[in-house]
């Protein structure tokens, strides 16, 4: 029993030492922008953020038609990436992590519905 206390005590304090390290992580995290997913536009359809933000794409609740979120054109070095085709209610997500310009498509509404984001480096 008094090993038991012990080991519990000694994770208590790990736990506790990790603390602030833990929390000077999560302050340089980056923040999260919405951006709406409506029937054939994104909203809205220019956005700046800065690296190591996330793009969060939301589909609205209400029906909408079935879109999608792909990275037509990007800085160099950045993985092309694409979203299932959603619909109501969907979210997608991104962490944008390198500076310069992104360009966004719906495959399916690709004359109407683009947008492009510019991303920049922290100051």
């Amino acid at each position: 029993m008094i090993a038991r206390k012990t080991t519990l005590a000694l994770v208590g304090v790990a736990a506790f030492a990790a603390a602030p390290a833990t929390l000077a992580a999560g302050a340089t995290k980056g923040k999260t922008r919405k951006v709406s997913v409506n029937d054939n536009y994104y909203g809205p359809t220019k956005l700046t953020v800065h690296v190591g933000d996330t793009v969060d794409w939301h589909w609205s609740d209400e029906i909408t038609d079935v879109h999608d979120v792909k990275l037509n054109s990007a800085p160099k070095g950045v993985k092309k990436f694409a979203s299932d085709p959603l619909a109501a209610g969907d979210d997608f997500k991104r962490k944008l992590t390198k500076a310069g310009t992104y360009k966004i498509i719906c495959t399916f509404h690709e004359e109407e519905m683009k947008m492009t984001i510019t991303v920049k480096k922290k100051s």
